[in-house]
């Protein structure tokens, strides 16, 4: 088999390099093994506003600008549901958030977003004493079901294999060769899986572990987002997600006894009906330390590319930036300094 590209990995930085190679009629296969979880589990929110310090988002209004059609043309492409816009209420602890939060609320890139009007409403099942911050223009995709659509999209015209790639396969000469494939550029999107990728291992991919609880609370009448010590988002049926941990050190993708604990205690914060514990689920966000992505071609190995730890906005960062490194690959357009691997050449 001969393709322009091979994608290793299939998150949403795979998917969203999928759609860009589509768009320009370059061919490509995807390998996936499931080993990597964190696109799956996440709680796949847009949302261009740091709620702990009422901050803008890097980029957010660009990112926006680009992702909302872009899963706008995807429920299109496969007549589908994926993007529920969802407002999110911040639950104020005390008058400062309050004051800090119209201090914000009037900041030009922030008050399209902040309503400058506190909600002190009231819902069954969530104390909230000094009321809420509501912003509108956020939501969230249905990263799980849109990535299996896609991937059956993928197997049903030969493109997806679904195993692991093992890089002592690939044979670099002036194309790539792995197996019956043979491909003039690759392109590595792994997730955290991108440590035991032997040309790309050393960049400073972190890994942060979440874990996500899903409870079921007939009881609680929200239909939006709730952020508080922890984040419970409605998904119909009076089902919730609710999350997430951050664990530095574990790098297992299997849900813990101790994560669970962790959300059930902040939990048991921030509402105050019964619920049940349907499932849990974890995955390893895929995190750099100035909080950017890993964007760009291998220093000495011409075609081999990276794109990567996008972290835990990845379904505002994939759209815009599979696009500025496609511009880079095929236009000859150099990529943004701030997300060019180059930054970590020392």
């Amino acid at each position: 088999m001969q393709v322009d590209y091979i994608i290793v990995g299939f998150g949403l930085a795979g998917l969203a390099l999928a759609e860009e190679l589509t768009a320009r009629n370059k061919s490509f296969v995807v390998f996936e093994d499931n080993s990597q979880t964190s696109s799956k589990v996440a709680g796949g929110m847009y949302n261009p506003v740091i709620l702990k310090r009422f901050t803008p988002v890097w980029d957010s209004e660009e990112q926006l600008e680009l992702a909302l059609p872009f899963y706008k043309n995807l429920e299109e492409k496969f007549k589908a549901k994926y993007d529920y816009e969802v407002p999110i209420y911040r639950v104020f602890k005390s008058v400062e958030e309050q004051n800090n939060w119209f201090v914000a609320a009037d900041k030009p890139r922030l008050s399209p977003y902040m309503k400058s009007e506190l909600s002190f409403d009231t819902f069954t099942g969530v104390p909230s004493e000094h009321g809420y911050g509501v912003l509108q223009g956020t939501g969230r995709v249905d990263v799980n079901l849109l990535l299996n659509d896609y991937k059956q999209k993928l197997t049903s015209e030969g493109k997806l294999v679904n195993e692991t790639f093992d890089y002592d396969k690939l044979i670099v000469e002036d194309s790539f060769k792995y197996g019956e494939i043979t491909a003039e550029k690759v392109i590595c999107c792994e997730g955290y899986g991108l440590k035991s990728n032997p040309y790309f291992k050393d960049l400073p991919l972190m890994g942060a572990k979440g874990e996500l609880l899903v409870i079921k609370a007939p009881d609680l009448d929200i239909d939006f987002l709730l952020k508080a010590a922890v984040f419970v988002m409605p998904l119909g049926d009076d089902l919730f997600k609710v999350g997430a941990t951050f664990n530095w050190t574990d790098k297992t993708i299997h849900p813990t006894k101790e994560g669970k604990e962790e959300l059930l205690e902040k939990l048991n914060t921030v509402i105050d009906v019964p619920f049940e514990v349907v499932n849990q689920n974890a995955g390893i966000r895929p995190t750099v330390k100035d909080r950017r992505p890993l964007i760009g071609e291998h220093p000495e190995l011409k075609n081999l590319y990276v794109f990567n730890g996008l972290g835990t906005r990845g379904v505002m960062i994939a759209p815009k930036y599979a696009k500025k490194l496609m511009a880079f690959i095929e236009d000859n357009q150099p990529l943004p300094e701030e997300v060019n691997i180059t930054r970590f050449d020392n």
